[in-house]
């Protein structure tokens, strides 16, 4: 280790809510860093080389021995000079400090405060990144950063997906530097990271994101519409989606496709609109990459499967209950077609399609309602493969 380790250690500093002076909740981005097995030399690196000075507040969620307290606040604070404290309940959360988690806890943030709990275990895995980034993703929404360091398995994942959603920034270290990339690797496959890096280099690239309007400061409602985001250029931008992906987004809710170019531009650390579709004319495939963020949000809410149970249990069962002919299918697989080239409707007339055949696979209802003909067969069988196909997919993404 380095001469800094040498340095004489502090007693242990635990934050608690009366220690720092409040700062206005979600007035400033707030950094989840998790990581497994071989963090702590990771967690060194990105702090050692983290400036000083970012308005950022960092909050490091490891995975930790139940059964033994924690050294991980003294053997930090030997390799930087931001403030290392460990977690109390209630510690409102600070620019320019690093937090970390306690042992055998879990972690949440809720309007700028900490939250520990028990320590919870599903299906026989601890997962304390992903619940402390889910809540990370609620509480600050495209202020929230994720970085995943060095560990095993895939802890992290689902979070840096939900902070990604939420319009939020994520980093994975490369698996050059990682001493065990099974996290990190997990999360890339997943389409969930922004950028690669070492620690070292997230460190940096954390620095100069700091400084970015988007994420350095709250956008209200009423700058949705601001900065550039209007009259030409978006025209432009619009135009450019078209003819790359074949989707004209030009009628969508503008609020949420500003807010989600806004998070590219601040990736590829561009702050006005024109300099971004130079940007693009140098790097047609960042099209791609937006066309995949702006539809996060936009195709999310018909994968949500409590609203398709509800729909089979109270609407299609009572309507098939009263239909004598199969209209029902024939419209809903004409529609599919029909809106092929508009993703939310193809998206919901595809899971309505699965929805109706799921109904009929009941015993209940065949025996009940509608004869499963050779008619019912064609119309859901477009739907059922899709299903089928896509559940495949998730399955190997999830592996």
């Amino acid at each position: 280790m380095k001469s800094s380790a040498r340095k004489q250690v502090n007693p242990r500093r635990k934050a608690s809510p009366e220690s720092v002076t409040q700062t206005s909740p979600g007035s400033f981005p707030i950094v989840g860093i998790g990581a497994s097995a071989g963090g702590l030399e990771a967690f060194s690196e990105l702090l050692r080389y983290m400036p000083e000075k970012t308005g950022m507040a960092f909050v490091l969620v490891q995975h930790l021995d139940p059964r033994h307290g924690s050294a991980l606040q003294e053997i930090l604070s030997r390799t930087t000079k931001i403030p290392v404290t460990e977690v109390t309940q209630g510690v409102v959360v600070q620019p320019n400090h690093a937090y970390v988690i306690p042992a055998n806890t879990s972690l949440s943030i809720k309007d700028g405060m900490l939250q520990l709990g028990a320590r919870v275990v599903t299906h026989g895995q601890h997962m304390p990144i992903n619940d402390f980034f889910r809540s990370l993703a609620e509480s600050a929404g495209h202020q929230a950063i994720g970085v995943i360091l060095s560990g095993t398995a895939s802890d992290g994942t689902e979070g840096c997906g939900a902070i990604k959603a939420a319009g939020g920034i994520t980093f994975a270290q490369d698996e050059e530097s990682a001493k065990y990339d099974s996290m990190p690797r997990n999360a890339v496959n997943a389409g969930c990271i922004d950028f690669i890096l070492s620690p070292k280099d997230i460190a940096r690239e954390l620095g100069g994101i700091s400084q970015h309007p988007y994420v350095a400061r709250v956008v209200s409602p009423g700058m949705e519409t601001a900065d550039g985001m209007v009259g030409s250029d978006l025209d432009t931008l619009f135009g450019l989606l078209r003819e790359s992906t074949g989707v004209d987004f030009t009628h969508y809710k503008h609020t949420t496709l500003h807010r989600r170019i806004r998070r590219r531009m601040a990736v590829h650390k561009v702050e006005k609109l024109k300099d971004y579709l130079r940007f693009i004319g140098r790097k047609p495939e960042e099209l791609d990459e937006l066309h995949r963020d702006l539809l996060i949000h936009v195709t999310g809410f018909f994968r949500e499967p409590e609203a398709f149970v509800a729909l089979r249990k109270h609407v299609i069962r009572n309507c098939l209950r009263a239909a004598s002919r199969i209209i029902p299918y024939e419209s809903g697989w004409r529609a599919a077609r029909l809106a092929k080239r508009h993703t939310r409707s193809r998206s919901r007339c595809w899971n309505t399609c699965g929805c109706i055949a799921e109904t009929f696979r009941r015993p209940r209802l065949r025996s009940r309602s509608l004869p499963l003909t050779s008619a019912t067969r064609r119309s859901t069988e477009p739907a059922r493969a899709f299903t089928q196909k896509r559940q495949s997919r998730r399955f190997r993404r999830s592996v």
